[in-house]
């Protein structure tokens, strides 16, 4: 009779465990980048076995569109764009927002790199970036009040992919307005050395 409530409590933590969300991965300078891929802002698949190894990848996780730190980060990108790719850098955005949403947030600010729709956070937890719930928010868009869902919240988080798949660079305290100066400095005393 005793070994009843222990089978009980072992079935029970069994079942709490299946249907766990998986743990995010903490990934650190150095380490092999993860895999991923995404719906972009275009509607199509996004694959990093496409991109990896070709050129630099940037990955920048945001929290949402049409935001303003996310803005001004979305816009420092976009500004050192020219600058970044003659560096063999390729840019990428994600958050939890749709690509209708994406579509909409590179329309108001001519982003000219791609927007992965990350909705239910999976390419974050690949990076063991930290993610909250979802939300919807209101925002006006070419003068039009749109309303924008996003399936998660990403934390602000930068990583740099080197020609060989590795982490080389990782930001958990990313100031948005700077980022993209931060990375095109990086990039560019890589160059140098």
């Amino acid at each position: 009779m005793r070994c009843f409530p222990i089978l009980l409590a072992f079935m029970v933590s069994e079942s709490v465990l299946a249907s766990a969300p998986p743990v995010a991965t903490s990934l650190n300078v150095g380490d092999q980048a993860p895999v991923f891929q995404a719906i972009d802002d275009s509607g199509q698949d996004w694959k990093s076995t496409d991109h990896v190894g070709k050129k630099i990848v940037v990955v920048y996780f945001y929290p949402a569109d049409l935001t303003g730190g996310c803005t001004k980060q979305a816009c420092g990108f976009r500004d050192h764009y020219a600058e970044l790719t003659a560096a063999g850098v390729e840019v990428l955005g994600v958050s939890g927002d749709s690509v209708e949403n994406h579509q909409l947030f590179k329309k108001e600010h001519q982003l000219n790199f791609p927007l992965l729709a990350d909705h239910d956070g999976k390419v974050a937890k690949a990076f063991g970036v930290p993610l909250r719930e979802g939300a919807t928010i209101k925002k006006p868009v070419g003068g039009v009040e749109k309303e924008l869902t996003r399936g998660v919240t990403a934390s602000r988080w930068t990583f740099v992919i080197d020609m060989d798949g590795k982490i080389i660079h990782k930001n958990t305290a990313v100031e948005a307005a700077s980022d993209s100066q931060k990375v095109l400095k990086l990039v560019q005393s890589l160059k140098s050395s």
